[in-house]
C-alpha cells in the first residue's frame, strides 16, 4: 500500500509504526509473527495516546497527526493562505488516496485471523488522562476532531479539501499548531521548542494603560497585516504589565498567523540560526526578550544590534523583535563613560555605542507605576472581575496595607492582593 509510493508526504515521525501497520494490512496472513507485530503496534498506539492525549479511534488520530505535522512543499504553501494552484494538487491527491485507503481499512478480518480482538478497543478509546505532554488541550482536540471529520469524507478529494482547510485555519507542524516557543541552544545551533501552556492573558485583563496598549496593538496590527512595522521596546517600572501585554498580543493575533519565540540574552549568539529557521514560513514571528538589560561588561547586546539592524543580510519581513525592560537605555551606563577621558580619547563613542541599542527599537512604550488613585481603581476593577464581596472602603484600606508591605503601587501588587483575598474565601466570605 505504501511501498515507497508516497511522493509529497514522507519522512514522518513514528514512521516505523506506520510501516509495521501497513505491512500487516497487506500480508497479515503470510507473516509468521503477525499477532506479535500487531500487539507491538497496539502498545505503540497506546503510548502515543498517552503522550498526546488522543481519544476515539487511535489509528485515525495517529494518521491525522502525521498529516498535520508533515511540513512539505504543499502543506507549507497552504498554511495561512489556503488552497494553491498547480500540478502539486494532483501529486498530493495521489498521496491522499493512499491515506484514504489506510483510513478506511477494515480491521475485522485481521483481528479475527490473528486472534487479537483487543485491537478493537483502540478504535473507540476513552483516555484515562485528559492532559497531553505534546499539545495543549485545544490543539489535541483539534486533531481528534480532524480525525472524526475525515470519517465523513467519502472521497480522497474531499479528504484533501478537509486537510487543506485545516492547514489554512491552523497551519502545519509545530509553528502552525502552537502559538509560543522557547529556544534551546546546542552550541551555536538553536532548537525551537513549543511552549505548551501559555497564560491566557488578554489586553482587556490589563487595567489602565490604554495609550500604551493602543500603541502596541497598532504596531502589531500593522505587522500581521503585512504593512511596515517597528521593533518594540516596552520599558518602565516593575509590575506594570509589560510582559502580560506581550502574552496578550500572542493570544490576540494567533489566529492571524502571529507566533512568539522567547529567547534569553545568553542565547543571542543563536539568533541568526533562529531567524534562518523561520524566515521562509508564512507566519509572522515576534522574537520576545523579557526583562532585557545588560551590564557594562556584557557583550551580548552586540549580537542583538547586528540582528536588529546591520550586517549584509536584511532582517526578514516576517520577523520583529519585542523586548521588555525596566531600563529605557538597555546597557548600563556609568559616569566614568563620560568622565574618564584620559583613558578613552573617544569616550563619546563609548556612550553612543551603549545608547544605540535602544535607538534601534522604532517604537518605545512607557509603562509607569500607577499613582494612589489609579491603584485603588485597579483594585476595585479586579475585585469586581473576581466577584470579591467586600465593602469598598474596607477593600481599599486593606489594599493600601498590602501594597505598603508587598512592593508598592503596581498592577502586579493589586493582582497579588486580590489573589490573597480569593485564597481567604470560605463560605462566600473573606475570613
Amino acid at each position: 500500500m505504501l511501498d515507497g509510493k508516497l511522493i509529497i508526504y514522507r519522512d514522518f515521525e513514528d514512521e516505523i509504526l506506520l510501516h509495521d501497520m501497513v505491512g500487516l494490512m497487506e500480508n497479515y496472513r503470510e507473516i509468521n509473527d503477525g499477532a506479535q507485530i500487531l500487539y507491538d503496534c497496539m502498545h505503540r498506539l497506546l503510548e502515543i495516546a498517552g503522550t498526546h492525549g488522543f481519544y476515539g479511534n487511535l489509528w485515525h488520530c495517529y494518521l491525522a497527526n502525521l498529516l498535520v505535522n508533515n511540513e512539505n512543499s504543499y502543506s507549507m504553501a497552504c498554511e495561512i493562505r489556503g488552497s494553491v494552484e498547480g500540478t502539486i494538487n494532483e501529486l498530493v491527491l495521489h498521496d491522499i488516496r493512499i491515506f484514504k485507503e489506510l483510513y478506511d481499512y477494515d480491521f475485522g478480518g485481521m483481528m479475527e485471523y490473528l486472534k487479537a480482538p483487543e485491537f478493537g478497543m483502540l478504535l473507540d478509546y476513552t483516555g484515562a488522562f485528559k492532559e497531553s505532554k505534546v499539545y495543549n488541550l485545544r490543539i489535541r482536540d483539534r486533531i481528534c476532531h480532524l480525525a472524526e471529520r475525515f470519517n465523513s469524507d467519502a472521497t480522497p478529494e474531499a479528504m484533501k479539501d478537509t486537510l487543506t482547510e485545516f492547514y489554512k485555519d491552523y497551519g502545519v507542524g509545530k509553528f502552525g499548531l502552537h502559538k509560543a516557543f522557547r529556544v534551546k541552544t546546542q552550541g551555536d545551533s538553536a532548537v525551537i521548542e513549543p511552549i505548551l501552556n501559555i497564560a491566557h492573558v488578554h489586553l482587556d485583563d490589563l487595567v489602565g494603560y490604554e495609550i500604551a496598549k493602543k500603541k502596541l496593538t497598532d504596531n502589531t496590527e500593522a505587522f500581521v497585516s503585512g504593512r511596515k512595522a517597528n521593533n518594540c521596546l516596552l520599558f518602565g517600572d516593575a509590575g506594570t504589565g509589560k510582559s502580560s501585554s506581550i502574552k496578550a498580543i500572542a493570544n490576540e493575533y494567533y489566529d492571524r498567523g502571529l507566533r512568539i519565540i522567547e529567547i534569553y540574552k545568553h542565547q543571542f549568539q543563536a539568533l541568526n540560526d533562529v531567524i534562518a529557521q523561520i524566515k521562509n514560513r508564512n507566519y509572522k514571528f515576534i522574537i520576545y526578550m523579557d526583562d532585557l538589560s545588560f551590564e557594562d561588561f556584557e557583550i551580548e547586546y552586540k549580537y542583538l544590534k547586528a540582528v536588529i539592524e546591520g550586517g549584509l543580510e536584511k532582517k526578514p519581513k516576517n520577523v520583529l523583535i519585542y523586548a521588555t525592560s525596566n531600563r529605557r537605555h538597555l546597557v548600563r551606563e556609568k559616569f566614568s563613560d563620560k568622565e574618564d577621558r584620559r583613558d578613552d580619547l573617544h569616550s563619546g563613542d563609548t556612550v553612543q555605542e551603549k545608547l544605540s541599542l535602544a535607538a534601534r527599537f522604532g517604537v518605545t512604550i512607557f509603562f509607569s507605576s500607577p499613582d494612589k488613585k489609579q491603584f485603588d481603581q485597579i483594585v476595585k476593577v479586579l475585585a469586581a472581575r473576581y466577584n470579591v464581596e467586600m465593602p469598598e472602603e474596607e477593600l481599599i484600606a486593606q489594599a493600601n496595607k498590602w501594597e505598603l508591605a508587598h512592593g508598592g503601587l503596581s498592577g502586579r501588587t493589586a493582582q497579588q492582593f486580590i489573589d490573597y483575598l480569593l485564597g481567604q474565601y470560605k463560605g462566600g466570605e473573606v475570613q
